[in-house]
């Protein structure tokens, strides 16, 4: 079990060697390849050079080695054969060169002091370590002393020394008190870098009895205390005090009081010094002043600066610490101590030195037989280093000769090696300061080819990117390597390929014909291998809808969209971060297929959101800045400065404008003496302004506000400022708005808007009313009022100009003068009614009136305009009067005419004017009668049809509501509607105006007719007025039909009297029911469907012809068509439209009115569509006509 663990090992550390080999032939780093491959020995961990040890643990000193086959070891001490076997308290651990000194069973690690060296050794060579210097850790405790107080003028300076033992390694030193609590330090009392405690000047608090010194000692755990140091510190106040009560009178006495003092330096002594340094190690050069005041250091290089990055100062400037220190710091270092009364400095002479460090370090070397190499050895150090050359552990020049190997110097070339020529090389580099020891073997190896990549191995990329096909290989002397793709193919060459140094073959652009299988071949003068590899081409990801920039206001929605395309064989995820980091975990955040959304955005959501596509192959994102905006925070800070009587500085910071800039500040005020808790505009300024200046009104207790405003909105309001109240002033303005209107024909109202609060200036605001009347040589009268904002002058004339003022006053004085205004004394209703009044009748429902203006004095206010009264006296045409309901039209200011719209035609009208003021009207003008001429009538007010017969038809009719003139005839129309709803000729007949009723004879029976009857003046036709009526089916075929239903309504008649008869009859119907699709008359259907006027059906309750009345459609209709020839206008239309409908037809009555039989009436131009057939309908179709 112990061997396969070293094996392992063995494994584990020749993987962990070939990682660091550079060489002429590349190991590859194949464990199977390593198990079988020879290989000198090579230290891999080791002790350090001076390595100290705690006396009171066991001493271990390491020493691990790798090689094939594993190395065995062994160890010098001084320079001889360290034999440990004679030695039962040491150990080396198995496999291993580990020495294991047991000091804690009675060993004593002094014993154990001295230089150690271990060789790890095999077949093919042997590798050294360092020379390990073993010393125990000392910390001695401190030599007792007795140690006297410190008595110390106060202002003097003062060192107390620690001087601490000497261990090993050097301890660490600090100063605390009893209570272990670390004493206080400053630039005045600073602990120095040989642990001393420097005091620049003491002061009477520094006067205490522990001050105690403490060496800590790391390596061992323990920390040693030196003695408390008493520090007492007079002044010489006190001094003089004492020297004053122990001297009599006569005596001179008086110590000065604490002098300053100028800087002296306690460390180092004298003006220069020397340091040296080692290369990369630490500078540390330190001053250490005495002076009253403390004195100040500060640190300058003679002839250069600083150097930057590396220079840092500690203990108050007193040390001057410069890391990394190479020869170039080498120099004149310069501490300068000032105070106010002069200076003092100290030039430091620094040196550095280096101990040996390597420029080219020994490489490993892994040869075939007969190839050349190099071992190089370079190192530099001040002084320079010696290079020596062992061979196995052994000095060169007294090693095996090998007439392969040439030292020249720092290198030894190796010519046509063997496989004896392997071995281990070591090189020593010394100076002064140090010293570097190297070991790099030369492996001398004989191998046919081998590839270690597995064999059918593949690969996948994606398309335009390079695909790189592993042939790692070994071979002694290195194989040649080729490339082939197929089976059969040829040696792939050309710039389209990359050949790599391991074997791997690179095509820099893979495409989708890359694909396929490829062959590598190894070849050396021991033998040929060969591998297949498979490539695959995929297509590569792609983000076809990236995320947009997106600015969204808080606790809005938003949403980011991340569409993909992908190859087919390749599973793609998706993966969305915020500012490179992962998604909040709050279920705002929903992540869909191919977006991501945020509900109820708040500011933290404010970032970079990234979408990242990943599939085996490849990786893509895309970012998109989320902006989060809202209205501005309010601002804060509020400031008043500069107050003054009439101005005040306001000074704000603004509040956080939360991603959209402040475009500008509104700045409002209170007044807190007059309207308490109201806040009005003040001022705005640009939102790049925070402090403003505001005009100020007298005796107003301000507070101000500020708000801030951006694209998005208005912030809320900031904390309200400190008040300021300005002092009272007489008012800076006069009431607004001043009228002079009299209520009454012998007043003058006089009003104004009142100041406010804020306006007044001061307490005790009155208004100063003064009057005169215009154009009169008057003295102005005047009042002062309080509280009101209306004062009334009684006693005036009528309407007449006076010139007004009201002035502000308060207990300060009066406002400016005002400005006059003119107003005028009460109106009184005018005196005249307007003259020779005109009326031209234009139309029918048109008439214009004309009047003389009245004069301007009999008005007696201000003029408005005309009233026109006007009213209809009656109807010429019926000769009757009705209530007469005036109308009123107003024409403002002075204007004498006007129109009259909306008369009734064929009317009597009067009409007068009158004068209107502010006060009312004046006295009307005479009536003025004038009449209307003829217009058209309106329709009929009604059209029956009754009493039909099998021929013939009863119409009865109104008298039009509104005849506009004397009726001259009634037009009638009608037309016939067959089965298939087309219409018939129009036949045309005119009535006289004083019939009522008309009887149509020599109708077809069983037909459905259409009529359209209208009324007519000598000015033209009025609209019409539609109904429709159907004529009763043959007496005998409807006696028939009576029989089929009884007998349809009683089946056992049937079955025996008239089977055969009932047969016939249903074999007729259901043959006319197909042919005409069912026998109804769906009037309304149809008209629906072909866009008809709406016919009223028969009604069926009864069996009597209904009324029939088409809205919308009053004209005869075209042959064939259901649509009417031209629109007309409603029967609920007004009567007074001056629509002229002038065409008519006429027809033949006997001198009673009585229809003569024959139509003279004129037809339509345009012959009817569809059957113009005048046979009368079948039984079956009357049927159905009445059904």
């Amino acid at each position: 079990m112990l061997k396969k663990k070293n094996i392992a090992a063995s494994k584990a550390s020749l993987v962990l060697f070939l990682c660091q080999m550079i060489s002429a032939l590349d190991v590859p780093l194949d464990s199977k390849l390593l198990e079988e491959l020879l290989q000198p020995p090579t230290i891999t961990q080791q002790s350090p050079k001076d390595y100290i040890v705690d006396p009171r643990e066991n001493i271990v000193i390491q020493c691990e080695a790798k090689g094939k086959p594993p190395p065995s070891f062994s160890w010098t001490r001084n320079g001889t054969h360290f034999d440990i076997d004679k030695d039962a308290l040491v150990t080396m651990k198995p496999n291993s060169g580990t020495l294991v000194v047991n000091i804690m069973n009675g060993g004593r690690a002094e014993a154990y002091e001295g230089v150690y060296q271990c060789t790890a050794r095999n077949e093919r060579g042997a590798a050294i370590s360092n020379n390990i210097v073993i010393r125990p850790s000392r910390s001695p405790l401190w030599t007792k002393e007795k140690l006297e107080p410190n008595h110390v003028r106060e202002g003097d300076s003062l060192v107390l020394h620690c001087r601490p033992p000497v261990g090993l390694p050097p301890p660490i030193i600090f100063w605390m008190d009893n209570a272990f609590q670390k004493l206080p330090q400053s630039e005045r009392v600073s602990q120095g870098l040989n642990g001393d405690l420097y005091f620049s000047n003491v002061q009477p608090e520094d006067s205490r009895e522990d001050y105690i010194c403490y060496a800590r000692f790391n390596h061992t755990q323990t920390i040693q205390q030196k003695q408390p140091i008493s520090v007492k510190v007079f002044s010489m106040d006190s001094l003089n005090d004492t020297i004053a009560a122990n001297l009599s009178d006569t005596d001179i006495y008086g110590a000065k009081s604490v002098t300053e003092r100028q800087p002296v330096l306690l460390t180092p002594t004298g003006s220069t010094s020397t340091k040296v340094e080692l290369r990369g190690n630490v500078l540390l050069l330190e001053c250490i002043a005495a002076g009253l005041p403390t004195p100040v250091i500060r640190w300058i290089k003679e002839g250069g600066e600083l150097p930057a990055n590396r220079t840092f100062f500690e203990n108050f400037k007193k040390t001057l610490k410069i890391i990394d220190v190479s020869e170039a710091d080498s120099g004149n270092y310069k501490c300068i101590a000032r105070n106010t009364l002069g200076s003092v400095h100290h030039v430091i002479s620094v040196t550095v030195k280096a101990a040996p460090y390597w420029i080219t370090a020994p490489r490993n070397l892994v040869l075939s037989p007969g190839e050349d190499g190099t071992l190089i050895c370079r190192a530099n150090g001040n002084p320079k280093p010696n290079i020596n050359w062992l061979a196995n552990g052994v000095p060169i020049a007294i090693a095996p000769e090998d007439p392969s190997r040439k030292v020249d110097g720092d290198t030894i070339i190796f010519s046509h090696v063997q496989e004896r020529s392997s071995a281990v090389y070591q090189c020593n580099a010394s100076n002064e300061y140090g010293y570097l020891l190297a070991n790099a073997f030369v492996n001398v190896l004989a191998e046919p080819p081998r590839i270690l990549t597995p064999a059918n191995k593949l690969y996948q990329v994606i398309a335009d990117s390079p695909a790189l096909l592993d042939c790692a290989y070994f071979g002694s002397p290195k194989p040649e390597i080729e490339w082939f793709k197929g089976v059969k193919g040829s040696i792939l060459r050309g710039s389209e390929y990359i050949f790599h140094y391991n074997g791997t073959l690179e095509i820099p652009v893979a495409q989708k014909d890359s694909s396929g299988t490829y062959t590598c071949v190894a070849r050396n003068e021991l033998g040929k291998i060969q591998n297949e590899v498979q490539l695959e081409v995929k297509d590569p990801t792609m983000i076809i809808k990236q995320p947009e920039y997106k600015v969204i206001q808080r606790y809005g929605q938003v949403s980011f969209e991340c569409i993909i395309k992908h190859d087919s064989t390749l599973l793609p995820t998706v993966t969305w971060l915020k500012d490179n980091d992962e998604l909040p975990d709050d279920e705002r955040f929903l992540v869909g297929k191919d977006n991501l959304t945020i509900m109820n955005v708040t500011d933290k959501d404010d970032g970079t959101y990234t979408c990242i596509v990943n599939t085996t192959l490849d990786s893509v994102s895309a970012s998109a800045v989320l902006t989060v905006v809202a209205r501005p925070n309010p601002p804060f800070d509020l400031e008043l400065t500069g107050q003054l009587e009439r101005s005040i500085e306001l000074s704000w910071i603004p509040g956080d404008e939360n991603n959209s800039p402040i475009t500008n500040f509104v700045i409002e005020y209170e007044d807190g003496l007059h309207e308490p808790g109201v806040w009005h505009y003040q001022t705005e300024v640009p939102g790049t302004q925070t402090t403003v200046q505001l005009k100020l009104s007298p005796y107003v207790n301000y507070s101000f506000r500020v708000i801030a405003v951006n694209e998005i909105g208005r912030s809320q309001p900031s904390e309200a400022s400190e008040q300021y109240l300005t002092k009272p002033a007489s008012p800076d303005e006069n009431p607004s708005n001043v009228q002079g209107i009299g209520s009454e024909p012998d007043n003058l109202v006089i009003t104004w808007e009142s100041l406010t609060g804020f306006q007044s200036n001061g307490p005790g605001l009155q208004y100063k009313v003064s009057w005169r009347q215009k154009d009169v040589d008057d003295e102005w009268t005047s009042v002062i009022v309080a509280n009101v904002s209306k004062y009334i002058v009684s006693g005036t004339p009528t309407f007449v100009p006076y010139e007004i003022k009201v002035q502000a006053l308060n207990d300060l004085g009066y406002a400016p003068e005002p400005s006059e205004v003119i107003g005028h004394s009460g109106e009184d209703l005018p005196m005249v009614a307007p003259g020779n009044v005109q009326v031209h009748v234009i139309n029918s429902t048109l008439a214009k009136v004309h009047w003389d203006p009245v004069p301007l004095k009999s008005v007696r206010g201000h003029l408005q305009g005309y009233k026109v009264y006007y009213w209809k006296v009656q109807s010429l045409s019926r000769r009757s009067r009705r209530h007469v309901e005036k109308k009123i039209l107003t024409f403002r200011g002075n204007k004498t005419f006007g129109m009259l719209p909306g008369l009734e035609p064929y009317s009597s009208y009067k009409l007068n004017v009158r004068v209107v003021n502010g006060k009312g009207e004046g006295p009307a003008s005479p009536d003025k009668v004038f009449k209307t001429p003829e217009g058209v009538p309106s329709s009929p007010s009604f059209l029956k049809i009754t009493n039909p017969t099998l021929d013939s038809l009863t119409l009865e009719w109104g008298s039009p509501t509104h005849p506009n003139g004397v009726l001259t005839s009634y037009i009638l129309k009608f037309q016939p509607i067959n089965n298939t709803h087309e219409l018939g000729p129009l036949v045309e007949i005119r009535i006289p105006a004083n019939e009522s009723s008309l009887i149509l004879k020599n109708l077809n029976y069983s037909t459905r007719y259409k009529f359209y009857f209208n009324a007519q003046t000598s000015v033209g036709s009025g609209n019409q007025i539609t109904e429709e009526a159907v004529t009763i089916m043959d007496e005998g075929k409807m006696a028939m039909a009576s029989r089929q239903v009884d007998i349809a309504t009683q089946g056992w008649f049937i079955g025996l009297m008239c089977a055969v008869a009932l047969l016939i009859l249903i074999l007729l119907i259901v043959c006319f029911i197909r042919r005409n699709k069912g026998g109804k008359y769906p009037v309304k259907e149809k008209e629906d469907a072909h866009a008809d006027p709406e016919i009223q059906p028969m009604k069926e309750d009864d069996g009597t012809f209904g009324e029939y009345s088409d809205a919308e459609d009053h004209k005869p209709l075209k042959k064939g068509s259901r649509t009417p020839s031209d629109r007309t206008v409603k029967k609920e239309d007004s009567d007074d439209s001056l629509v002229d409908y002038g065409e008519g037809v006429n027809g033949q009555f006997n001198e009673d009115g009585s229809f003569i039989g024959q139509y003279s009436g004129k037809k339509e131009k345009e012959p009817a569509e569809g059957n113009e057939s005048s046979e009368a309908p079948s039984p079956v179709n009357a049927m159905n006509s009445f059904v």
